[in-house]
């Protein structure tokens, strides 16, 4: 990161929250000269950041997300595992091969209190590292810095203060003193549960629905209870000295029916929470770890099978690779995150970063739910955590094995069907949800507002937690940023500056993050940002606006339809293997202005439609005025089959999309006035549809009367009138 303080660099991916000063180094002035003399001969293009997210939830009990105040070097060749050991075999390094992570000895270390301890682990996807003896981490350039000054000055350590330190503004600090005062004071006022009076604390477990945690677990783990909330309080220890650094408010609430749901709020809000609650009672000898989703569940494992447990701070939405070194000791992991299949979901996921073949999952299902309402029921924890499978599979399966995942996507439906949409129902009467590893292809007439009711869409799904990367190619970050703030506010902000600091406070805690490509780009550079993105922030939707645009740095020599199937194929195996929503935008071919689009409207070949879970038209009546002239159409669902169509609404003021109520609406045409009533009947938008035989009874009972009607005709050879019927 030292290279930021001298060059300006590109960032591949941005997240919607405000910057952070960098670290202050100290250094010798050898060192300082080495280092300034190695940045300012690198490449112009600096390393691309992303910035960490640290979770909280902040006092008003709202689920939330922000950015920490380190940052993470994100390269825009990404360090490979070859690379990584061909330089320290070049530094003569000896290192070993962990899961997720490599072990070397601690630079930062005194030699002589080093001995054989591999105490500073490298991320085998990212490069980043971290010594566990004095917490410093960064980048793996910045590793690279420091052998590279270590090997100049001859020294066999250096001092850890040499990547600590931050530049903070006084409000910063300010903020980060008042935290620690507020962690101190609610930690001082609770009591643990032990210390409470007997019909006192059975009250409270009821409360949480903890009655078969005992006492003394709560007390192993150091749970007490915050009385002004009637909060239970967890506590983060940790750093050399295993001081409190932060805690976690678990606040109980009943429902309607009778149902306790959690409310959990973390302090400090403004630093990363990197919290495995239970890791200070892991012994360095133990071989085998259950980690489960919510600090409840840790206790009951832990109490009911007496094995380490460790429960991750940000729940089943997240897995910080900085927590990974922590893990690493473990010869068996088994993971146990809740009962339901959003949990079965996140432990596969989770999986792949700690390694698959030291991983086994509980499979959830009505005889193995989350591991405290296990223990509720009297059900054997340790049974079912040996009954778990293992997590790296063979090529070929039979039914046996998937029998359990059948039945369990069976019973869980809905679930199953994935997260619905709040503002678009009638979306979900058809597509169901919104669901991992599928691939949706989205495209409309240009000018339709395809940007602006895409972004309505994937933030309707960020506001419920699903973790959102933005790749726009069309139009700046900027301008994207303030339509989704307008349509998340629902109002026009220029009109109403005084609420701009309000609704962007709450914008910027949601899990939203940007790459900061824009034009044409190449494929292999955008999915390298991509794949980086699912590890570092375990993106669950990735949007690419558009597919044209990436095709211009593509080799011009090949056929253009090829190179698009080429892409179409890339982002189809990258949603399958990262298990990420992929939504992927494509300009139709041009089409006569009264023609409405079809599957095979798309442009380029039939691959895209084919490789598609999902393909959804944004239809738009170019003839037709007055709102409601936009209509959104699905022509293939892969999950159920159910296509359909449904009308929207365009609401400038707030640029959102609305399904109108039926009726609501009679729309007019601009082009001329048809010659006859039956052909404004048959052709007009919105009216009630004339039935071809009412035309035609209508028409015979004309005739009939016609012929009843007595009529005087007059010969044209004697020139007499006479009467006919």
């Amino acid at each position: 990161m030292w290279r930021g303080l001298l060059l300006k660099g590109t960032a591949c991916v941005l997240q919607a929250a405000a910057q952070r000063f960098l670290h202050q180094r100290h250094f010798s002035s050898p060192s300082l000269s080495l280092l300034t003399q190695r940045l300012l001969h690198r490449p112009a293009t600096a390393p691309l950041r992303l910035q960490g997210t640290g979770y909280f939830l902040a006092h008003t009990w709202d689920r939330g997300y922000k950015k920490d105040t380190k940052s993470t070097e994100f390269p825009v060749s990404p360090v490979t595992i070859t690379d990584i050991k061909q330089y320290l075999r070049s530094k003569d390094l000896s290192f070993h091969d962990g899961y997720s992570c490599l072990h070397i000895p601690s630079i930062f270390v005194e030699a002589s209190a080093r001995k054989d301890s591999f105490s500073l682990f490298i991320d085998k996807t990212t490069g980043q590292f971290l010594c566990k003896d004095t917490l410093v981490e960064g980048s793996w350039e910045d590793l690279q810095d420091c052998l590279e000054v270590m090997q100049k000055e001859e020294q066999d350590f250096l001092s850890p203060h040499v990547l600590l330190g931050y530049l903070e503004s006084v409000e910063e600090q300010e903020e980060r003193e008042r935290e620690l005062r507020e962690v101190q004071s609610i930690w001082s006022s609770s009591v643990p549960l032990s210390d409470l009076p007997e019909d006192e604390a059975e009250l409270i477990k009821a409360m949480f629905q903890i009655t078969k945690i005992s006492n003394a677990t709560l007390k192993k783990f150091s749970v007490r209870l915050f009385k002004p909330t009637k909060s239970l309080v967890f506590p983060w220890f940790g750093g050399p000295d295993s001081s409190l650094k932060g805690i976690k408010l678990l606040l109980a609430q009943r429902t309607d029916s009778d149902r306790v749901t959690y409310n959990e709020a973390t302090v400090p809000k403004s630093s990363s929470y990197y919290n495995l609650f239970g890791l200070p009672l892991v012994s360095r000898v133990d071989s085998e770890v259950v980690v489960t989703g919510q600090e409840l569940d840790a206790l009951a494992v832990s109490q009911a099978t007496g094995l380490p447990s460790v429960a991750l701070p940000r729940g089943v939405s997240c897995l910080p690779p900085i927590l990974l070194p922590y893990l690493e000791q473990f010869k068996r992991v088994t993971l146990w995150l809740g009962g339901d299949i959003r949990s079965w979901e996140a432990s596969k996921i989770f999986s792949r970063k700690l390694g698959l073949r030291r991983c086994s999952l509980v499979r959830p299902g009505e005889f193995r739910p989350c591991p405290v309402e296990a223990l509720a029921r009297g059900q054997n924890l340790g049974h079912i955590i040996k009954a778990s499978i293992p997590a790296a599979h063979k090529s070929i399966v039979s039914f046996k094995q998937l029998r359990d995942d059948v039945y369990g996507e069976l019973v869980n439906t809905d679930q199953v069907a994935g997260v619905k949409w709040t503002r678009f129902p009638e979306l979900n009467r058809i597509l169901k949800g919104h669901r991992k590893g599928e691939l949706t292809v989205f495209t409309g007439p240009t000018g339709s507002g395809k940007t602006t009711f895409i972004s309505e869409l994937a933030l309707d799904l960020c506001m419920q937690g699903v973790n959102t990367l933005w790749g726009s190619f069309e139009i700046n970050n900027v301008r994207l940023a303030k339509i989704m703030l307008t349509q998340f506010a629902m109002q026009r902000l220029e009109e109403n500056l005084e609420q701009y600091d309000f609704w962007a406070d709450k914008f910027e805690e949601l899990p939203l993050y940007f790459m900061t490509f824009h034009g044409q780009q190449n494929i292999k550079t955008v999915l390298d940002t991509m794949q980086h993105a699912v590890y570092l922030y375990d993106i669950n939707h990735v949007i690419i606006d558009n597919l044209q645009f990436m095709m211009g740095q593509e080799n011009l020599s090949v056929d253009k339809f090829a190179v698009q199937d080429h892409i179409i194929g890339i982002f189809r195996k990258f949603a399958t293997n990262s298990s990420c929503h992929v939504t992927l935008i494509i300009h139709p071919r041009k089409e006569e202005d009264d023609r409405e689009l079809q599957t095979a409207s798309i442009f380029g070949s039939a691959k895209a439609s084919q490789e598609a879970d999902n393909v959804l038209i944004l239809q738009e009546k170019k003839l037709v005025t007055s709102p409601g002239r936009r209509s959104l159409q699905v022509t293939k669902n892969r999950f159920d089959g159910d296509v359909g169509i449904f009308p929207l609404d365009f609401i400038k003021a707030s640029l959102t999309f609305s399904t109108p109520i039926k009726g609501k609406h009679k729309l007019r045409k601009v082009a001329n006035k048809p010659e006859n009533e039956e052909e404004v009947a048959g052709k007009a938008v919105g009216a009630a549809p004339v039935k071809k035989e009412e035309v035609k009874k209508e028409k015979a009972e004309k005739a009939t009367k016609a012929t009843k009607t007595p009529r005087t005709v007059k010969s044209p050879a004697t020139g007499h009138e006479t009467t006919q019927k």
